[in-house]
């Protein structure tokens, strides 16, 4: 059949506030035309970030009435260590209460000055830490990742022969550590091949480089190497994660994402000695080797979604769905990066509001027209939040300017997606009318969280 079925039951409710658009283009000016200053009250369909906002299953719900929450040895922790290392292999894991802290504990470790973090594509965070601990962060996405139009299996994979070019030019002993993020979140949510692991692994460990995987999307993107890669036709997807893990060194991972959790993350390793020196790290900022700054609770939940989240009848629904808005725009010929990828539809700013300059940030225009006209909320992710500056104050702009609409797990229905679709369409045929914006307040890092923007003027 073609309708696209939801492979679950709706239990719990919460309501939806409905604006009008008066109203909305009060509460942009409100929050300095900023959608992360905008209240969720103010969201009518929030899709600003796919993390730690997923529906919980009643397995999971269960489970956080069954948290053990002694300070030491949970029966939690157990349970969720259990399951990590199932998936990863990883002999040691290390809870912590989210993503970003597992890359403050590993980039604190292993960065410094005059080092290099080498990835596919490093996101704001993780690109955020590896730079607060003095080093540089030095992508390599593949040639087709760069074109947003092309229609390619494995967008998100690793350019070898940058990579390799990159090591000999600045030595060995710079390269601190190599990291993987499947599905590429920067670079449209596409997956990583299997071979192209098998081939950044093989090259890690000629030249003694360690390799880590973020694998917050891990789940995604094993079922893409399912989908299209041959030779992974009949494996299940935990098989397939497993030995995608298996050529690696260690990983991170944020638990809000592939994990249905609200909160939570870890860290896995193989190496002994750099677990030891992570432990400690944790017990300074985070807590006890057993929590991590998490409740039992939350662990019980990660346990629970980690397994649930590898069944296929809701890979199939969640990647059939995501598919679905970008059958919508084509459509209409509205530009996103293609293929859709595994978690967000990705809208190509620059060419959907080509009026605009990269100066004038078309991303943060997009974003803050869906809004104003729909009450949607998405990301800019383009030269607000990757942009750098030149010494003489110019902007240097990444290579493309985009607004993600991250879908959350289970948490919208089809018609829900129609709608937003419907406001893309609305916005694309009125996009003249829209103008872009300058920055009149940053921070020194992560800005796009904080930024305050004025229009300019026609």
């Amino acid at each position: 059949m073609n309708t696209i079925i939801e492979p679950f039951k709706i239990k719990t409710v919460e309501p939806i506030y409905f604006t009008t658009r008066d109203e909305r283009a009060h509460i942009l000016r409100q929050a300095h035309y900023n959608p992360f200053l905008i209240k969720a009250r103010d969201v009518i369909i929030d899709l600003l970030t796919d993390s730690g906002t997923s529906a919980m299953s009643s397995e999971q719900w269960a489970g956080v009435m069954r948290g053990d929450e002694s300070y030491a040895g949970s029966d939690s922790f157990f349970r969720f260590e259990e399951v990590v290392k199932q998936i990863t292999g990883m002999p040691f894991i290390i809870p912590t209460h989210q993503g970003r802290a597992s890359e403050k504990i590993l980039f604190t470790i292993v960065g410094g000055i005059g080092k290099y973090v080498l990835s596919n594509t490093l996101f704001d965070t993780t690109r955020a830490n590896v730079e607060f601990s003095g080093a540089e962060g030095v992508d390599f996405r593949c040639t087709e990742g760069m074109d947003p139009a092309l229609d390619a299996p494995f967008k998100g994979n690793l350019d070898i022969s940058a990579l390799q070019s990159f090591i000999v030019d600045k030595g060995i002993a710079d390269s601190s550590m190599v990291m993987l993020t499947v599905t590429n979140n920067s670079g449209g949510g596409q997956p990583v091949s299997m071979r192209n692991i098998r081939e950044v692994s093989a090259l890690c460990k000629q030249y003694q480089i360690p390799l880590f995987i973020d694998a917050s999307r891990f789940a995604e993107n094993a079922y893409f190497i399912k989908l299209r890669e041959a030779g992974y036709e009949t494996k299940s997807i935990l098989e397939i994660a497993q030995e995608m893990f298996s050529h690696t060194d260690g990983c991170i991972m944020s638990a809000k994402k592939d994990a249905f959790a609200n909160i939570g993350g870890f860290i896995g390793i193989r190496d002994e000695q750099l677990a030891e020196k992570c432990k400690n790290l944790l017990i300074m900022t985070e807590g006890f080797l057993t929590y991590g700054g998490l409740a039992g609770r939350d662990l019980e939940a990660i346990a629970i979604g980690l397994r649930e989240v590898m069944e296929e009848d809701y890979l199939t629904y969640r990647i059939r769905s995501i598919k679905y808005i970008g059958d919508k725009l084509d459509v209409f010929g509205i530009p996103y990066i293609k293929p859709t990828g595994g978690h967000a539809v990705y809208l190509d700013a620059k060419r959907f509001m080509d009026h605009i300059p990269v100066c004038q940030y078309p991303g943060q225009a997009l974003s803050n027209a869906l809004y104003l006209e729909g009450g949607i909320r998405g990301v800019e992710i383009g030269s607000v939040m990757f942009g750098k500056y030149a010494i003489d104050g110019s902007l240097i702009p990444p290579s493309m300017e985009l607004v993600r609409l991250a879908i959350p797990r289970r948490v919208y229905t089809q018609s829900h997606i129609d709608y937003v679709a419907e406001v893309i369409v609305e916005v694309y045929k009125k996009r003249r009318e829209f103008n872009g914006y300058q920055i009149i307040f940053e921070s020194p890092s992560l800005r796009h969280f904080t930024a305050r923007f004025d229009p300019v003027l026609f």
